[in-house]
């Protein structure tokens, strides 16, 4: 179909987040795959190679997989995701940001699991460039974060996004457009939606 709907997301727009064209007539699943989502979504643990390989995998570049886990500009993320970056006293991490992030997630495995961090520490309520600014302080809350800026292939991107906030809010619409187009059902498989979240 050559339908498009402007998406109007206003927690998006509240926070300060882009806007993208939204392709009408995507059938999606009626029902949850949580064996599919635990071997296809990235972890918190993977390295930045593992990551180029699991977004290429889906038709993503290394580019679209910097913008869009770029959206860790907000949101939490639970103490047992990163807690051994924090006790690990490593040369990635800023020690005066894990010191800080250690207040509410004790060392003790199995204790606090459970508490919320930021990703973003500085604004974690506004979608904004800070997150790579943060990798670039050795401020990143996840491994999978980190990782970007660690000397690697992503770190001309993240520095780009750093200094360059309409060029990741630009990149992260446009891989947000092609995430819609990842897999989609055909046939009589699915059901096109109503309303995008929620099933019919």
């Amino acid at each position: 179909m050559n339908y498009y709907l402007m998406l109007y997301d206003l927690d998006m727009e509240h926070v300060g987040g882009p806007l993208w064209i939204v392709k009408l007539g995507r059938r999606d699943s009626t029902t949850a795959n949580p064996d599919k989502a635990n071997s296809d979504l990235p972890s918190f643990r993977d390295g930045v190679d593992r990551l180029i390989s699991r977004f290429a995998d889906k038709g993503l570049n290394a580019r679209d997989m910097v913008a869009l886990l770029g959206s860790h500009t907000i949101g939490q993320a639970q103490c047992v995701t990163f807690r051994d970056r924090i006790y690990n006293n490593a040369s990635d991490i800023d020690a005066g940001f894990a010191s800080t992030r250690r207040r509410g997630c004790p060392a003790n495995q199995g204790d606090g699991n459970s508490n919320l961090a930021p990703l973003d520490l500085v604004t974690p309520n506004q979608f904004d460039n800070n997150y790579f600014k943060n990798l670039i302080q050795k401020k990143g809350l996840l491994e999978s974060d980190q990782v970007l800026f660690s000397g690697g292939s992503t770190d001309s991107i993240v520095s780009e996004y750093s200094s360059n906030p309409s060029k990741f809010l630009s990149d992260f619409a446009s891989a947000m457009v092609k995430m819609g187009d990842i897999e989609p059902l055909t046939g009589s498989a699915g059901q096109i939606r109503r309303i995008c979240s929620a099933v019919n």
